[in-house]
């Protein structure tokens, strides 16, 4: 397993199947989405059509996210992720079914993509609520560096193998996704959760909402989320991928599986290096650091024309996006109690998860106004107006010095200190 060294993790089986079980529901996720996009581009040309996949993937989670979150908090755990692994099985088979009898068209894939990304919903809260009861609590650092590693090593693999199998057809990466999915749902089936009783908490819209009112008790974890979600938003270039690769930097499937692993390979290596020098103090300062380095590598990524240069730039912008995911992820998880994992997970999801999909249908609207490379600068520009505006607006997450274990802040140094 990547991001662990420590044997005592290695020891918890519960955790180590899930860690697998993440691995290729992730691998399986990247395939389609390299499938969709060339797919989808080789079939109507049309940055907006591109676009369109990531809204159809953003709506589902945007309607179902209080919803999937009470499903978290509420129901086995195991057997969510289960469903909605037979559920992006299901879909995956009828992409393949489709392509391969030449059935297929834009809408039809729209709608398809729009099955998984509901199935997504329940699902991705559901993992993150998952992983602090598969080990015990002086390991969950350790766990949740892990379980990013995996997420990071599937996006590496996932688009890679996805853009090679494309060579084959666009079923075969469809059909190769849903042997994935399934497997995913066979391992969770194995895995053993040890979770205290629910709690005899209210079930009505008061209990569905505790994830947003949770989140805006805290301003370090609003700041830090809501300035994640605009970075992405704006920044968010991964739908024109198809586009660059083609038309701009004159590669095939292979370019463009090579270009989505990019920002993964800078997320993994980031993951890992601070796994092991993790931050001493000025950890809000050093985020606000780096999603302006995000918006910097977006604009250089926008600019270039030699393909060794753009690769370059989305392992920068994925290096210092996972700055970002790691004090985010530790003020989550190590702040909520189990009883609201799944609601507060959900929010998270919705701001964080969503704003990939949401920033690739506006990248694909404003390359349609635009240009293709105008709206990549400006959305880096727009990256970099962000951070400084949300650093005035929350002062207490600049301040924020060093992220403790026991799932508190250290205290806020005073500015100028």
């Amino acid at each position: 397993m990547e991001g662990s060294s420590d044997p005592a993790l290695l020891a918890q089986r519960p955790f180590v199947l899930f860690w697998f079980a993440r691995v290729f529901a992730m691998l399986a996720r990247q395939m389609v989405a390299v499938a969709v996009g060339w797919q989808v581009y080789a079939l109507t040309r049309s940055a907006l059509d591109l676009g369109f996949v990531g809204l159809a993937q953003f709506l589902p989670s945007f309607l179902l996210v209080l919803v999937a979150g009470h499903v978290a908090d509420h129901f086995d755990r195991r057997r969510v992720v289960q469903a909605c692994m037979v559920v992006e099985t299901c879909a995956s088979l009828a992409l393949c079914i489709a392509s391969a009898q030449g059935r297929i068209d834009a809408p039809a894939i729209f709608a398809l993509v729009f099955v998984i990304g509901a199935a997504r919903a329940f699902e991705m809260p559901t993992m993150q609520a998952i992983v602090p009861a598969l080990v015990p609590e002086r390991l969950l650092a350790r766990a949740i560096a892990a379980n990013a590693s995996a997420s990071q090593t599937a996006i590496i693999a996932g688009p890679a193998l996805g853009g090679l199998l494309y060579v084959a057809g666009p079923g075969v990466v469809y059909g190769s996704s849903a042997a994935f999915f399934a497997l995913t749902a066979v391992i969770v089936h194995l895995v053993r959760i040890r979770r205290a009783a629910p709690h005899a908490a209210p079930t009505g819209l008061s209990s569905v909402l505790d994830g947003i009112r949770f989140i805006r008790s805290r301003p370090a974890v609003l700041g830090a989320i809501s300035l994640d979600m605009f970075a992405v938003l704006l920044g968010g270039a991964t739908a024109l991928l198809p586009i660059y690769a083609r038309d701009i930097l004159h590669t095939g499937p292979w370019g463009l599986g090579l270009l989505r692993s990019a920002t993964a390979v800078g997320a993994l290596g980031m993951a890992l290096w601070l796994a092991r020098h993790p931050f001493r103090g000025n950890a809000g300062r050093r985020m606000f650091a780096a999603v302006a380095m995000f918006g910097v590598a977006t604009i250089v990524f926008g600019i270039s024309r030699w393909f060794a240069l753009s690769l370059v730039a989305l392992i920068v912008l994925g290096a210092s996006d996972m700055i970002s995911v790691v004090v985010r992820q530790s003020l989550v998880q190590l702040w909520t109690p189990d009883r609201m994992r799944g609601r507060v997970s959900a929010v998270n999801t919705l701001f964080i998860g969503t704003s990939n999909q949401l920033g690739e249908f506006e990248s694909g609207v404003t390359a349609a106004w635009l240009g293709v490379v105008p709206s990549v600068i400006v959305g880096g520009v727009g990256t970099l107006a962000i951070v400084l505006l949300w650093m005035r607006l929350f002062p207490a997450l600049v301040s924020v010095d060093r992220l403790e274990a026991s799932g508190a802040l250290a205290t806020p140094r005073p500015h100028g200190q």
